[in-house]
């Protein structure tokens, strides 16, 4: 199949992401360029559904017979409490970003944290396993990080964030998780930004979240921006010899995940990782 078109036939199962908006998403790229990789008879396609209609799309999945969904804001929640059931990440977190069929009922599952997990250990060659991380921001991104963190027997997660509120709800997310300030990252081993600080486009585009001279070499410095390549803070951690990963890892694996929760079958990493290579440049 790679090389020519895909045709579709009757036969062809679909898999989509939802989302509003989701005319951005690189999801049907990755996942099309998977899907010819392993000779699968799969197609994906992005949906435009209304903040209102998450609950719906997850019964149009039911009564459409599709193979998988992708699911992006503002659905992730609606999407958690209509599925048939939730993993324990999902159960935690109170969202879902991946749907999948097991035993003829839908499952809602979340793989961002654990995406993020490994694309570190594969793209560093780094175990998680004993060392301190601090996170930057405490939203969604942040919490499906952080929970996932708590899960690979990390020693110390320290959440910087500027809303007390939603700080206190990600640092409960894992018993090795507290708060603290900008100024404890200088001690820790790796550093992530999982705020839109520096994000190309957004209002704090050319900004660095945090003070560059808390970075030296001995850190490692992960930004899941993947909108320009090289942020702020991995154009400052370079600068200061600190090893550094980009957005577009956390993004690939994680749809690697989904791409294994519905066929079964291994993704093509590589294969995934070149698709979003062409399409940023």
């Amino acid at each position: 199949m790679a090389g020519r078109p895909h045709a579709i036939t009757g036969h062809t199962c679909l898999a989509a992401v939802i989302g509003h908006p989701v005319q951005h998403s690189l999801s049907p790229r990755i996942h099309n360029a998977a899907f010819a990789a392993a000779g699968l008879d799969w197609t994906y396609v992005a949906f435009e559904v209304d903040p209102a209609n998450g609950a719906a799309a997850v019964d149009a999945m039911r009564t459409l017979g599709i193979g998988g969904l992708s699911v992006t804001m503002p659905h992730k929640a609606a999407a958690a409490m209509a599925a048939d059931e939730r993993t324990p990440t999902v159960e935690r977190l109170g969202v879902a970003n991946c749907l999948f069929w097991r035993n003829g009922r839908i499952v809602a599952d979340s793989t961002d944290g654990d995406g993020f997990v490994a694309a570190f250990e594969h793209g560093t060659g780094q175990d998680l396993a004993g060392r301190s991380i601090g996170v930057i921001g405490a939203g969604g991104a942040a919490r499906s990080i952080i929970e996932a963190l708590g899960r690979n027997r990390v020693a110390d997660i320290v959440v910087v964030n500027r809303s007390e509120t939603t700080l206190a709800d990600a640092v409960a997310l894992a018993v090795q998780a507290r708060a603290g300030t900008a100024d404890d990252l200088a001690t820790l081993d790796i550093i992530v930004n999982t705020t839109p600080v520096g994000m190309a486009g957004g209002s704090e585009a050319g900004r660095c979240p945090i003070d560059a001279d808390l970075i030296s070499a001995s850190h490692s410095v992960v930004d899941i921006v993947y909108n320009p390549l090289e942020t702020p803070l991995l154009a400052a951690a370079a600068e200061r010899g600190a090893t550094v990963q980009g957005g577009v890892p956390m993004l690939v694996h994680q749809a690697a995940l989904a791409f294994r929760r519905w066929t079964d079958r291994e993704p093509p990493i590589e294969t995934m990782m070149a698709a979003v290579a062409d399409q940023l440049g």
